[in-house]
Order: structure tokens, then sequence, then C-alpha cells
């Protein structure tokens, strides 16, 4: 089991900055990519960006290449995410995830098997 804490949230005006983090504990030995996903009201849950535990490979949705940077502290097994130039329609509840090298489906942006609690992240305009 890996169990994840995710926190950072808030509000922001647009073209402002947040950061993100996702503590994991627990089999962190196990985990192939962690990742971040949102979902707004009214909307499915979405892939954002991606990071291979090992390899720090990182992987990111179009909309937000280029304004967002997943990275990762081995270390103290934490994921971030650098989320610059907000927009409005960044305002969703962001998660965090973690998928295992246990798990036949695990992908970078699908399969996930752990989830955080999730964080609010509100962009005004």
């Amino acid at each position: 089991q890996v169990q994840l804490v995710d926190t950072g949230g808030g509000l922001v005006q647009a073209g402002g900055s947040l950061r993100l983090s996702c503590a994991a504990s627990g089999r962190t030995n196990s985990i192939m990519h962690m990742g971040w996903f949102r979902q707004a009201p009214g909307k499915e849950r979405q892939f954002v960006a991606a990071i291979t535990w090992t390899s720090g490979s990182t992987y990111y949705a179009d909309s937000v290449k280029g304004r967002f940077t997943i990275s990762r502290d081995n270390a103290k097994n934490t994921v971030y995410l650098q989320m610059n130039s907000l927009k409005p329609e960044d305002t969703a509840v962001y998660y965090c995830a973690a998928c295992s090298v246990f798990t036949s489906t695990c992908a970078v942006s699908r399969g996930y098997d752990y989830w955080g609690q999730g964080t609010q992240v509100t962009v005004s305009s």
C-alpha cells in the first residue's frame, strides 16, 4: 500500500503561481509513476502531469505544457507540481496519484492505484 497526502492548493489571481506537494509513504519502492490529475466541477478528471519515479522522466498534458513543472525529491518521497501563469480554466481539485510496478495497467496517464485526498486550486480572473 502507498499513502499519499497532497497539499498546497489555494486561491490565486490569473497569472500567479502555486506549488503543490504530494508526500508518499508506505511501499514507496513499488511506485512506477506519480502523477497529478485535476477535476473541475461538472467535468471528468483529467491527466495533468506525471513523473517516472526512478528515471525522473516527465510528461505533461498539452494544456499545461510550458506552464507547469513536475519534479520529485526521492529522499523525501515527495512530488511537486509547480504551476505558473495560472489561468481561470486551471481551477479544479488537484489529486496526486501513484501507480505501482505490480499493476499491469500502470501507465503515464492511466492505471493509477493510489490517490491523495485532493487539494483545491482556484484561479480568479
